[in-house]
């Protein structure tokens, strides 16, 4: 079985991805409704791509269902 890298995104992909304004992103981290960054220094963050897809995936299927 093949596995694939974890990979990385910044602040600007995830925006981009969600179509979402950064206040927004904070504010759902904040609540528990979106995945919480990493720390990768002490100046830099960055969330696992698969769980923002997972995120994105899950806010599709659950607006199809409705």
């Amino acid at each position: 079985m093949q596995t694939h890298p974890t990979r990385i995104i910044r602040i600007a992909t995830v925006l981009e991805r969600t179509g979402l304004k950064k206040t927004c992103i904070y504010r759902l981290i904040k609540n528990g409704q979106f995945p919480s960054s990493i720390k990768l220094s002490h100046k830099c963050a960055g969330w696992v791509e698969s769980e923002v897809n997972d995120w994105l995936n899950n806010r599709i299927a659950s607006t199809r269902t409705q």
